[in-house]
């Protein structure tokens, strides 16, 4: 039924100016299937008889439509109505099949402050039912069970915002995804709170990735004049002091020759991290087991931590999986994250047993390598700033191992992330892909070995 053929009923309230914001969405509650609709509250009070037969007949709900009035009363009643499945043959508005399919979360909160309706993406956004939630008031949803705490802190927040202002725009960081949520008080819905929600982890990694690229031009052309200014230079005076170390010796100075030598090598050394830094070389990719890499890195690592007092641990889920990358660069990324771990641990200073634990695990079509330590851990602020190059929070520390990591795994198509808790310590995680022929293979190989001879 449409607006017209409502005009057409005789004594049809619907449309008098005297119901003032009796909308023609509330009309269209009436020929929903009560026995669907959720639990609500109308006015504090249970709402339990409905104003319409579940099952009624066309011209009964004809003549209820054209019984309507202006009682305060009924108009609640209808109004505490929130659909959410419909009666056989009933075909929902095509504006609120728009609505379900969207990849932007919508509901609507009344300005009781009770949830009125909500779409299927900000279903899956709250990660409860839509028939838990629709028609409870904000204050229970705080305090509901069904609700997750992290849901329900997002929910506190926004709640606090909007009695300040009236609406609000925020970012919400969960465990797997970047939210941006968008409350406003919506006249033309008599006064009703919109709230959106969309997931903006990709923009974010997007715009993550541009501010690195251009952190990263930038110290190519550094690296570029410094190697070019100061390695020629440096490589004549160290020519020099080896000449001069023989006549150091004769004079007893031989260990000024030895730290002057040193020092030059360590300039070079920083000369040699700017150039990769700013343009590390193209992987040489090849088929590699996940399994036989981590226990390489464990034998080249072992001895290191061990003269450290700290205890190595490796775990791998599945000893099948294969990756295709350049073995040399990977370990040199797991390197500079291994030392990093060991200094963590010593920058305690608590006198903790150190732990450093590296796991490898499946994730759909990719393998997550994590190595996880028990050292002094980081604050948000340091995490933000990790990946820049020339940050550092170590006295002699150049800044660009952990930035040319970064770069190292992102040529190899995958990702990386940091959690870190301070005082408990820190876990870098490291995504790649899996190579797929290689997996195909081996479930055909597992395959074939559970067929019966």
């Amino acid at each position: 039924m449409d607006k017209s053929e409502a005009r057409n009923f005789p004594g049809c309230k619907a449309f008098e100016e005297n119901l003032g914001n009796w909308t023609w969405d509330r009309l269209n509650r009436l020929f929903w299937k009560p026995a669907d609709i959720p639990h609500d509250e109308v006015d504090g009070r249970h709402s339990t008889k409905p104003p319409i037969p579940p099952i009624a007949s066309w011209p009964a709900r004809r003549e209820a439509a054209a019984s309507l009035s202006a009682d305060p009363g009924a108009a609640a009643a209808t109004e505490s109505l929130a659909p959410d499945r419909f009666e056989p043959g009933y075909r929902p508005d095509r504006f609120e099949e728009v609505l379900q399919q969207l990849d932007t979360g919508v509901a609507i909160v009344d300005n009781r402050g009770v949830l009125r309706f909500l779409n299927a993406q900000m279903e899956r956004f709250l990660e409860t039912p839509r028939e838990v939630v629709i028609g409870v008031p904000l204050n229970r949803l705080f305090f509901h069970r069904r609700v997750p705490r992290l849901v329900r802190r997002m929910l506190v927040r926004l709640f606090g915002e909007v009695k300040r202002n009236r609406c609000c725009r925020m970012e919400f960081q969960t465990e797997c995804r970047c939210l941006l949520v968008d409350v406003a008080r919506v006249e033309e819905l008599d006064g009703d709170y919109l709230v959106s929600a969309k997931d903006v982890s990709d923009f974010k990694l997007i715009e993550q990735s541009a501010l690195q690229n251009d952190k990263l031009a930038m110290l190519g052309k550094i690296a570029a004049a410094i190697a070019h200014e100061i390695r020629n230079p440096l490589t004549a005076i160290r020519g020099f002091i080896q000449l001069l170390t023989p006549y150091l010796e004769e004079k007893g100075k031989q260990e000024y020759a030895r730290v002057i030598m040193s020092e030059i090598d360590r300039a070079n050394h920083i000369i040699y991290e700017f150039l990769n830094s700013s343009k590390p070389s193209e992987p040489t990719k090849q088929p590699v087991r996940v399994e036989s890499l981590l226990k390489e890195f464990i034998l080249l690592t072992e001895s290191e931590a061990n003269m450290m007092g700290c205890e190595l641990t490796c775990h791998i889920s599945d000893a099948d999986m294969v990756v295709d990358v350049d073995v040399k660069q990977i370990k040199q990324v797991l390197l500079n994250i291994f030392r990093n771990a060991l200094e963590a641990i010593q920058a305690a200073g608590d006198g903790r047993k150190g732990r450093i634990g590296l796991s490898a695990r499946r994730d759909k079509r990719h393998v997550l390598v994590s190595v996880r330590d028990n050292g002094k851990g980081m604050d948000p602020g340091t995490i933000g700033r990790l990946f820049d190059p020339f940050f550092t929070t170590k006295k002699d520390g150049t800044g660009l191992g952990l930035s040319v990591s970064y770069r190292i795994i992102r040529n190899h198509g995958g990702t990386i992330r940091v959690d870190s808790v301070p005082g408990e310590g820190t876990e870098f995680t490291i995504c790649l892909p899996l190579n797929m022929k290689a997996e195909e293979k081996n479930a055909d190989g597992r395959a074939g070995a559970e067929r019966p001879a």
